[in-house]
């Protein structure tokens, strides 16, 4: 692939309005544009179509979808509907698809949220083992592609030891990426884009350090330039 090919940008706007936007100024820039929960939620299913229009290639659903096996498996149908590339589950769900046909859609298995560190995985009551994030982030990869993923979400941390227990044809997308010096925010496991693809990661997702510069597709160019 090429750098930009690698790149997801994250739409996380509430309007399909501002989605359109970012989309048009970054369409040449970006690979893969990510439609998660705040913008699916506000702007309804009908905005896959709008950003589509706008100039999006391709487009990754970001659901995280968790829940009982018929709501699940209903869901994910009516997503690939929408015609997106990529959707999400949560790893330890993605069992309940098998035989559930989702057109040409990839199934990811979102692993360990970025925002979790061991201390948070302690208190949701992971025994030792599995509160280190690395740790239980490679158990629920090979579950989820045991279970006919394409792929799974993790973050750069991890990617190395994803890459070496999935192989190379894997997807592994990884969110909570900073370029050099950026500000971590909400992410506790962070990494720069170079750093991710230089571990395994097949794609990275960038969304606040290109959607808040004050020249977004300059802000693009940069996380493809430490890509490549």
């Amino acid at each position: 692939m090429q750098a930009r090919e690698r790149l997801i940008f994250a739409l996380d706007v509430d309007t399909a309005a501002e989605a359109e936007h970012l989309v048009k100024l970054l369409a040449d820039e970006v690979g893969v544009f990510k439609v998660g929960l705040e913008l699916f939620v506000s702007a309804g299913p009908e905005v896959i179509s709008r950003v589509r229009a706008a100039g999006a290639r391709s487009i990754f659903l970001d659901l995280k979808l968790h829940d009982i096996p018929a709501t699940m498996a209903a869901a994910a149908r009516a997503a690939a509907r929408l015609g997106v590339q990529m959707l999400t589950c949560h790893a330890d769900q993605a069992g309940i698809f098998e035989g559930v046909d989702l057109g040409g859609a990839q199934l990811l298995g979102v692993t360990v949220l970025t925002s979790l560190g061991p201390d948070d995985l302690r208190n949701m009551g992971y025994q030792d083992e599995l509160s280190d994030p690395q740790a239980l982030v490679v158990h629920r990869a090979r579950l989820a592609m045991a279970a006919g993923c394409h792929g799974v979400v993790c973050s750069g941390w991890e990617a190395r030891a994803v890459r070496h227990a999935l192989g190379p044809e894997a997807l592994v997308v990884c969110p909570g990426i900073r370029l050099p010096g950026g500000q971590a925010q909400d992410q506790k496991r962070v990494m720069t884009p170079g750093g991710a693809v230089a571990a395994g990661a097949s794609h990275i997702v960038v969304g606040r350090p290109i959607r808040t510069a004050e020249n977004p597709a300059q802000a693009a160019r940069q996380v493809i330039n430490d890509i490549a």
